[in-house]
């Protein structure tokens, strides 16, 4: 057992295991068992639509041989290009019962990167949604053979979808927004899933080893890659997490499916974790938060993962409208760091409980926690989960681990832990540690067991001869009044990197000198890591689930200089 694994299980909360159940068999296979159990329980709701959990899996045993009619064979990658919609449950749920791979991807990317996310996988069907449908080539001369179009609007309600038909502008704009007229050579989805037959019992199913999805990272160096992860990776980190929250009660809660399902988060604790435990995801294709407060005033939602611009917002807005949301008993954040007076808001309104997870897609995703208790620290990744070995390497060995308090890179090694990118057998060489750790390229802190970030060892700047870490100087910066968004990167300069501050100002605010920022940071962060330069920007670029990408404002900043 690793160090920091035997510190943190002291601090575990009394009903969390050590250990989790690893599952051997298909993620289908939960989705059987919860069908069987809570047939009548709502699986979905979308815009006020329900399908219980039968209905959901005859939905998918046809859509499965959908699949089998399309050619599509165990091991074979298809491609879903969906926002969050019943029909993306179906398609995965589908792909999991006859062996095939859900190659996930963002329906908003440009078509260049879907391109060669496809290339990268191999897959020759995709499942899209009608508004996407222009980013996919597909037909003769394309690796594509077969192009199912989605209406998301199949699955509204009858009133709903009246509404939208209406010959009025406002009906018009927001039909235009889901639907898009499919062009020659595809297939509806909807109609034919509808009039299919359930496949047949016999089609045998995969295994927990075998490849349950394709998802697609920057990796721990930046460079796009892609991640399989199998049914037992997946299963595994929805044990782990369902056991993290062990007061939730099976068949009786109501999850908030706001994080895309295309993306790790959103996998895991909706697509599987909610299935499992028998719970009815309240979804919506995207992110609006009166569309989302309307919808939990209707069916109150009990259990939300999101990220602290989700909880932020919505607080906010319930706070305004004196909506009540105390039914959102637990609640956990993650891809960024949780601001501290965002928690104490979120809390405060609901009177539960919200915490930061810490996990990267190729860990299927989440690897740490705090504890849903009295005892979380703020501003923790929180303690490594059941059936996790998590250590410290040294920044230049990563074999041997660095002198107790100083920072090191987190490497983790447990059943979520994927294997390696695809088709990336020199890269992976380098990602995995003699004794089998997997290398996030995360720079931590471990104390008394709980483990802190300091920042991603890629984005790590050398100013001076001291390391500085972004993410701490952000913080510094984040709270300064008149700031409204900050991205700290290193630009080059002779002998190594400028500390530079790009900030969003508040509407408003005239200016923020760098005088300004430094002195109000120096009260919170070393001198050598202060900010020597200052850019204002007008927005900073962010990432589907709202992390600001560093990389981009750096590439901005650089090209803005050869300007000059």
């Amino acid at each position: 057992m690793s160090s920091i694994t035997e510190m943190a299980r002291k601090h575990y909360e009394k009903g969390v295991p050590y250990e989790i159940a690893e599952p051997e068999t298909s993620l289908y296979k939960m989705l059987e068992e919860t069908a069987q159990f809570y047939p009548t329980r709502p699986a979905t709701q979308y815009f006020g639509q329900e399908l219980t959990y039968g209905q959901l899996k005859t939905e998918v045993d046809r859509a499965a041989n959908v699949l089998r009619l399309a050619g599509v064979r165990k091991g074979d990658a298809v491609s879903i290009a969906l926002p969050n919609c019943p029909q993306h449950v179906i398609v995965f749920y589908a792909l999991m019962r006859i062996g095939a791979i859900a190659a996930e991807h963002n329906p908003l990317a440009p078509k260049s990167e879907i391109e060669q996310q496809i290339k990268r996988h191999h897959g020759q069907v995709a499942v899209v949604w009608e508004k996407s449908i222009s980013k996919f080539d597909f037909g003769p001369g394309h690796q594509l053979k077969t192009v199912f179009t989605v209406d998301i609007t199949r699955y509204m309600p009858v009133t709903k979808k009246t509404m939208l038909a209406l010959p009025i502008a406002p009906a018009r704009k927001a039909r235009d927004q889901m639907r898009l007229a499919a062009p020659a050579g595809t297939l509806s989805w909807d109609d034919k899933v509808r009039v299919a037959s359930p496949i047949d019992p016999s089609t045998p199913h995969a295994t927990g080893l075998d490849v349950a999805a394709i998802l697609h990272t920057g990796g721990t160096n930046g460079m796009p890659k892609s991640v399989p992860l199998t049914h037992k990776n997946i299963g595994s980190n929805a044990n782990q997490n369902l056991s993290w929250v062990y007061r939730l009660h099976e068949g009786a809660e109501n999850f908030f499916s706001l994080l895309p399902y295309f993306h790790s988060f959103g996998l895991c604790f909706f697509l599987v974790c909610a299935v499992k435990y028998g719970a009815c995801q309240i979804m919506l294709p995207k992110f609006d938060v009166d569309m989302a407060l309307e919808a939990h005033s209707k069916t109150p939602v009990t259990f939300f993962v999101g990220v602290p611009p989700m909880f932020d917002r919505v607080e906010k807005r319930a706070r305004e409208k004196k909506i009540d949301i105390s039914s959102i008993r637990y609640a956990i954040s993650g891809a960024m760091p949780l601001p501290a007076d965002v928690a104490k808001r979120w809390e405060e309104a609901t009177g539960g409980y919200i915490i930061e997870g810490y996990g990267m897609t190729e860990t299927s995703p989440t690897m740490c926690g705090s504890p849903m208790t009295g005892q979380r620290r703020r501003g923790s990744l929180g303690l490594p989960f059941p059936s996790t070995q998590m250590r410290l390497g040294d920044l230049e060995n990563p074999d041997i681990e660095p002198a107790e308090g100083e920072p090191g890179e987190i490497l983790v090694k447990g059943p979520q832990v994927f294997s390696g990118y695809l088709d990336a057998d020199e890269d992976n060489a380098q990602e995995f540690t003699a004794d089998g750790y997997f290398r996030t390229g995360d720079i931590g802190v471990v104390d008394d067991g709980f483990v802190y970030l300091a920042d991603r060892r890629k984005e790590l700047i050398l100013s001076g001869g001291f390391n500085v870490y972004p993410t701490q100087v952000e913080e510094a910066i984040r709270s300064m009044p008149g700031v409204k968004d900050v991205a700290i990167v290193g630009m080059p300069v002779p002998g190594g990197e400028e500390v530079t501050a790009a900030l969003v100002l508040d509407e408003g605010v005239d200016n923020i000198t760098l005088e300004d920022v430094r002195a109000w940071a120096e009260k919170k962060i070393s001198h050598y890591a202060l900010p020597r330069s200052l850019a204002i920007v007008t927005e900073l670029p962010h990432s589907q689930i709202g992390k600001i990408m560093r990389r981009v404002v750096k590439d901005r900043l650089m090209q803005e200089r050869n300007r000059k």
